[in-house]
């Protein structure tokens, strides 16, 4: 069976994956989450002409010749409104986000000016029309201020409620349930027997689909027995996305396909042309996502890094695509590729002409240590040269 190349992994992940329904949230609920819908302001921002700066609002025919004397005949604070008309040779002391009262058309800062009593005398003269912020600078009512689709983080939140809306109407976030497998393994806090090893990589992948914006779901450790498995595949029954650690491989003891296939898991593809992570399995399970990672913990968190948030971006409205990667310089040479895209633990420095890659000098794929200390991960296609210290490289940052 031939190797599916990584990209296109992703791309058949993307059309399998559809995205949830919608639901109502707060705009406390709503960081991270996608828009189905369009945001249409209820109000126009500013709603009236504001002062931009504190000073003065005049009438810029007052200003020549200068220095002008005005009158001062009041104030306009923020949240105050001057009540009356500027009438020629009047000046209104205002202050940053203040009503421009009737008949100004211009602000002079307070700065350019000399305050003697209830006379003002302005020393440089703005343009006409200067340091004011018109009404419906930012937005007017009734205009889309967010498209469907949009990723609400600090400044489209703001902007929302800005807008008039303390209610968004987003996708729902995603319930990721997840267990791993083997009879070796035991749950964090329990002493490991003589042939075991803590399940240690449940609490990465929680981790990671929280950041992502789903909900995790951990199941616990299936043993290698048909029973164990369709009792833990069975508990994620209301979950959006089933997620396996482990089992997925070709051993004797690697049971997840063969067991669950009877309880109806149709796989899509198996077996990723990339290293670490090439026994990953993705299908569809009782009418759901189903995401097959390797068992070793690298291996499982790499693959989860590209291809569970890909599909956590689908299910919340977002496209599937492969994380970003960024310029980079090595730091020590690497030797050349074979025949499956490399993902290889670095660590990742500021340096002269921009960021510095050097790899680990070890890359096996059960080692967390290497993978905490990565800053990144060198990302080499298939048949990649030798490469000298220096030469450019694309980085996958790790550390958000």
């Amino acid at each position: 069976m031939a190797l599916l190349p990584v990209d296109e992994a992703i791309e058949k992940i993307g059309a399998a994956v559809k995205p949830l329904a919608a639901e109502m949230v707060s705009l406390e609920d709503a960081a991270g989450r996608r828009l189905t819908a369009d945001v249409i302001a209820k109000r126009t921002q500013p709603p009236f002409d504001a002062s931009a700066m504190d000073g003065y609002a005049v009438r810029a025919a007052d200003l020549s010749p200068l220095p002008a004397a005005l009158k001062v005949i009041g104030e306009a604070p923020a949240g105050r409104a001057f009540e009356g008309r500027l009438q020629p040779g009047e000046a209104v002391r205002i202050f940053t986000g203040g009503v421009l009262p009737e008949g100004a058309d211009t602000v002079v800062i307070q700065e350019d000016t000399e305050r003697d009593g209830n006379t003002v005398r302005v020393l440089e003269a703005p343009a006409k029309g200067r340091h004011i912020r018109l009404a419906g600078l930012d937005f007017r009512e009734d205009a889309t201020v967010l498209a469907a689709g949009t990723k609400l983080g600090p400044a489209e939140l703001s902007l929302a409620a800005a807008a008039g809306h303390v209610l968004l109407e987003v996708y729902r976030r995603p319930r990721i349930a997840f267990f791993a497998t083997g009879d070796e393994l035991v749950p964090p806090g329990e002493i490991p027997g003589p042939s075991q090893i803590i399940a240690s990589t449940g609490a990465g992948l929680a981790a990671l689909i929280r950041e992502a914006g789903g909900e995790p779901l951990d199941l616990g450790i299936a043993r290698d027995t048909r029973e164990s498995l369709l009792e833990k595949a069975a508990a994620a029954k209301d979950a959006d996305m089933l997620v396996t650690l482990g089992g997925a491989s070709v051993g004797e003891h690697d049971l997840v396909q063969g067991v669950l296939g009877e309880a109806g898991l149709k796989v899509g593809f198996w077996k990723i042309a990339m290293r670490p992570g090439k026994p990953l399995m993705f299908g569809d399970f009782a009418g759901r996502p189903f995401l097959g990672l390797p068992g070793n913990p690298v291996s499982a968190l790499v693959c989860a890094e590209l291809f569970l948030t890909a599909a956590l971006a689908r299910l919340q409205g977002g496209a599937a695509r492969h994380p970003a990667l960024l310029p980079a310089r090595l730091g020590a040479p690497l030797g050349e590729n074979d025949t499956r895209r490399d993902y290889i633990r670095a660590t990742l420095e500021d340096g002269p002409e921009g960021p510095v890659a050097t790899a680990l000098p070890v890359q096996d794929s059960s080692m967390l240590s290497g993978l905490a200390r990565a800053g990144c991960l060198i990302v080499r296609d298939p048949h990649s040269p030798t490469l000298d210290a220096g030469a450019s490289v694309r980085v996958l940052p790790l550390k958000r």
